[in-house]
């Protein structure tokens, strides 16, 4: 699949005029964590939630700077920081996301008698998908944690704002990082400032490539 927006990197505005003091100590804390430290979830909760993370956003061996979704979101839960609402059919949400993903690895051997971690991506998928719908077999793992709304607003809720929190998924999708304090001078339709990712199109794709190296020198 072709670059949408290539040789973007938006950490290249890091020590410009683009970025303040504040925004930088956010976004390298952010880069800085460590893929594979815990302080929340177990031992033994730790392979299941990366492999819940693996199929929620898959991201390719090569990647450059990979997204640390399950060290984020161990991050997120050993800190407490929480969204400022709860829904109530769910309990807390360190509570949630214990409790699911016992009731996905009891999930995982009601249907084929390993853990979550240990089955093939198609059947982490096909179990993710049961989840989602609330077609669940084991009845007794999920019976105070609906499966629908664990999936819904803990599951996707939780990973995906987390994974375009990370200046990996800015570089996807163009996005230039908090505005703080340069901000944004052409605001009509189709119009670009020169600090923003320019995105290729067909045939033009060198072209592309050439202004979004000049990010970081504006």
């Amino acid at each position: 699949m072709p670059e949408r927006y290539p040789g973007y990197d938006v950490l290249n505005k890091r020590d410009t005029v683009s970025w303040n003091d504040k925004t930088r100590e956010v976004i390298d804390s952010r880069i800085g964590i460590d893929p594979n430290q815990h302080l929340f979830f177990t031992d033994e909760e730790w392979p299941t939630i990366r492999a819940v993370c693996s199929r929620i956003v898959p991201q390719t061996v090569a990647r450059p700077r990979p997204v640390p979704l399950a060290a984020m979101l161990d991050e997120k839960l050993h800190q407490n920081s929480g969204d400022g609402y709860r829904h109530a059919e769910l309990p807390p949400m360190r509570d949630a996301w214990r409790r699911g993903l016992a009731a996905l690895d009891a999930e995982a051997k009601a249907r084929h008698d390993r853990r979550f971690h240990d089955l093939g991506p198609l059947q982490q998928d096909d179990i993710l998908k049961a989840v989602q719908e609330g077609r669940v077999r084991d009845q007794h793992s999920w019976r105070d944690l609906p499966a629908k709304s664990f999936f819904q607003n803990r599951v996707l809720h939780d990973v995906v704002s987390l994974y375009y929190s990370h200046p990996t998924s800015w570089n996807e999708i163009g996005y230039g990082g908090p505005a703080s304090p340069r901000g944004y001078v052409r605001m009509n339709y189709n119009r670009r400032d020169p600090w923003e990712a320019a995105e290729a199109k067909p045939g033009r794709e060198a072209l592309a490539r050439r202004e979004n190296a000049r990010v970081g020198r504006r």
